[in-house]
């Protein structure tokens, strides 16, 4: 079960339950983790604020219903006093009320009782390393009364357009590839796609796409990589994007450097009049080195609490990095209106306006994915294909104000919740 953490340091937690039944089962599921050593444990929120104040752990596994001081009300006083402090919630209730407010009080994950060794070591490794990433990429902060600077601004030739999903099935690689062809039917300019989830990328499926060469190819001497090379490893699809496809097998992931990357994006930004990006959903060397050149990050969630959840980590990681707010454009996708969840909700939770609006429509995906053409160049009347492509045109405005989508304007982005 154990699983080995990114750093040689344990993994410190706190347990904060009011029954000692419950602290002494989530010892003995924690045992045999020999990354994890668990430094105290107390019985109600109050004790667990000066427990987690004194001890200082790197996570803490709070339950919700507890005397003295709820789990919500510990949470937010332990967020407030100790940013760095991951909290894990605890609760045989599993309401939607229960996880808006958790997540609302700093929560990052919420495990619902009676939970497995295995569902439990995963969501303290998971939100130990968001902290790891937010410590090892986050800049210096600034000297008092210096404004933080923010990355240097990429190449001003092709715009990067960066589409990272805030969890698996979050559908990013569907609207990275109808983005693509958005752009390309707004902008009328050449577009290139980069399936930079290079260790299980599935661009080449979704368009029905020959993988017989790929990123991996040009991972050798990046001295020999020139525009020529590069236009010949891209496969062509009918839509006329061009397609950088992510390695065949998983292994071959390690091969592609960040060096390799920034020898890609240079060339491709000499050609290519956008360069969408489809991103692994994890803070890795990779991801970061894109979100970091990208002109617009486009960031999905759906409409569910673990999304919204992601969605809040995300931004509390792009702040630290010294990204501005309007480098990101938050759009929810698969919307039915059936989640409870209100659009003033959300962006009062993640601290961002919602930037745009996509309907779920699970019939047109499923056969744009068999047919390997994209619903856009499809069927583009429908209301789906509609907001992709409200999508791009607020993208080109966002980096070309100068100049209008080839359709008429739009007032807004893609249609917002009422």
């Amino acid at each position: 079960m154990s699983a080995s953490n990114p750093t040689s340091a344990k993994i410190r937690v706190l347990i904060v339950d009011d029954i000692i039944e419950t602290r002494e089962n989530v010892k003995k599921l924690l045992y045999f983790e020999n990354d994890i050593e668990i430094i105290g444990t107390a019985s109600n929120g109050r004790e667990g604020v000066e427990m987690a104040s004194k001890l200082q752990p790197d996570v803490v596994l709070m339950d919700i219903n507890m005397p003295e001081m709820d789990g919500i009300a510990a949470s937010e006083a332990i967020s407030a006093q100790s940013p760095n402090i991951q909290v894990v919630m605890m609760s045989v209730q599993g309401e939607a009320d229960y996880l808006r407010r958790s997540m609302l009080a700093g929560a990052r994950e919420f495990l619902i009782k009676p939970f497995s060794g295995e569902e439990l070591v995963t969501s303290i490794h998971r939100v130990n390393q968001f902290a790891a990433a937010r410590r090892v990429m986050a800049p210096p902060p600034p000297p008092t009364g210096v404004a933080a600077t923010p990355p240097p601004p990429p190449p001003k030739g092709g715009r990067v357009v960066a589409v990272f999903g805030t969890k698996g099935g979050s559908g990013a690689s569907t609207i990275a590839v109808n983005l693509a062809v958005a752009l390309r039917e707004e902008s009328k300019g050449r577009i290139a796609l980069i399936d930079a989830n290079l260790e299980f990328g599935d661009i080449g499926v979704l368009l029905n796409l020959p993988s017989n060469r790929t990123i991996a190819d040009l991972a050798g001497n990046k001295a020999d990589l020139d525009e020529e090379v590069l236009d010949g490893t891209m496969a062509s699809h009918s839509t006329t994007i061009k397609v950088l496809l992510a390695p065949p097998r998983p292994e071959l992931a390690e091969l592609v450097k960040p060096e390799h990357l920034k020898r890609i994006l240079d060339l491709l930004d000499k050609t290519y009049d956008y360069i969408v990006v489809d991103l692994w959903k994890s803070f890795q060397e990779s991801t970061i080195f894109f979100l970091d050149q990208a002109d617009v990050i486009v960031m999905l969630s759906t409409t569910d609490i673990p999304a919204i959840k992601n969605a809040k980590l995300f931004f509390e990681l792009t702040e630290q990095l010294g990204y501005p707010a309007e480098k990101t454009i938050f759009v929810l996708n698969k919307d039915d209106g059936r989640s409870g969840i209100s659009a003033k909700d959300i962006e009062a939770s993640i601290k961002h306006p919602i930037g745009g609006i996509l309907p779920k429509d699970e019939r047109t995906t499923l056969v744009a994915i068999n047919r390997g053409v994209p619903f856009v160049a499809a069927q583009k009347t429908i209301p789906l294909s509609q907001a992709v492509l409200n999508l791009a045109r607020v993208i080109i405005r966002r980096t070309h104000p100068e100049k209008e989508p080839a359709s008429a304007p739009e007032k807004s982005g893609a249609a917002r919740r009422k």
